[in-house]
């Protein structure tokens, strides 16, 4: 029997070198990075985001990276159709794919394929959209706690993406979104042999490397990018006015925070991301390969015999 086409998932918390990882993992197995970084997809933030840069680009070929505009919210469903072309197209190009990110649930959609929620019809979604633009999040979290109570409870009123999307679900439906999405999966989204590497490291460690990895974005121009973001006078509630960082030097541009005070509550911000994207993968995610370390030189070698093994056994 012929062994699935294999589809490395290099996963990780922010800031952990997963990056430098896929790119290394990239240019020695003749590989493509597909991103699975759910702010990394849109073109506005490169600096912000630590998108990779030209040099990386250059050593191997990279997909979905700054490819959506800023006004176009990018959920699991979405991503997943553009990762299942990239996928292809690298396979097609005679490419090992090497798909990289911190967001769960993109890689969860890729490897268990999506809860089958249908297609809900444009008005209730643009109804939804109405009353959370028009009441806020307070009044649209009371008139989902009438049809879900249970997602109303557990939902902030400041979480508007998510409470919108609760609300047009449980109107279009009749069916609360949990309920759906704790239907069985149809399976792998993408047919192929799944090679999944994560970096675990120590909080201490992986709170220094952000906060590091925030002081080198600021020198880069960070400050300039919301900047321009900001210009653009977006929807507070798209996805990408939430990015890492975005908020915090919004509000030093606006006058709110001084700069001190608005990079010290990003970096918390940070840390606080990368604390629960690592409670993700620890319970989501049982890796073929751990590395409980951020990416160094001296992980390189043994992640390097691990695949070489892992793509030669079926």
């Amino acid at each position: 029997m012929t062994n699935p086409a294999p589809i490395v998932i290099v996963a990780g918390p922010t800031a952990s070198g997963k990056s430098a990882l896929a790119v290394d993992l990239a240019e020695i197995f003749s590989g493509s990075v597909i991103n699975a970084d759910s702010m990394q997809v849109y073109a506005e933030l490169r600096v912000v985001t630590a998108r990779p840069d030209a040099t990386a680009e250059a050593r191997v070929p990279h997909r979905l990276f700054g490819v959506l505009p800023a006004v176009k919210p990018c959920s699991a469903g979405c991503w997943l159709e553009m990762a299942t072309v990239a996928i292809a197209e690298a396979r097609a190009d005679g490419r090992l794919p090497i798909v990289v990110g911190g967001t769960g649930m993109y890689l969860k959609v890729l490897m268990e394929g999506l809860a089958p929620v249908p297609k809900i019809p444009e008005p209730i979604r643009a109804e939804a959209r109405a009353r959370h633009a028009e009441l806020g999040g307070d009044a649209l979290r009371d008139a989902l706690a009438e049809l879900d109570p249970a997602a109303a409870k557990r939902l902030p009123a400041a979480d508007g993406q998510r409470l919108i999307r609760a609300y047009e679900v449980v109107r279009a439906t009749g069916r609360p979104l949990a309920e759906w999405q704790n239907e069985r999966p149809p399976g792998p989204s993408v047919p192929g042999r799944f090679i999944t590497i994560a970096l675990e490291p120590t909080r201490d460690t992986l709170y220094q490397a952000a906060e590091c990895r925030f002081d080198a974005i600021m020198a880069a121009g960070a400050l300039d990018e919301v900047g321009a973001l900001a210009a653009l006078h977006l929807d507070p509630e798209l996805p990408i006015v939430k990015a890492l960082g975005v908020p915090e030097l919004s509000r030093h541009l606006s006058g709110e925070l001084t700069l001190e005070e608005a990079t010290a509550k990003a970096k918390q911000a940070t840390r606080n991301f990368a604390k629960r994207q690592l409670t993700w993968l620890r319970q989501q995610m049982t890796p073929d390969y751990r590395i409980e370390s951020l990416y160094s030189a001296d992980a390189r070698d043994p992640v390097l015999d691990f695949l070489r093994k892992a793509l030669t056994v079926g």
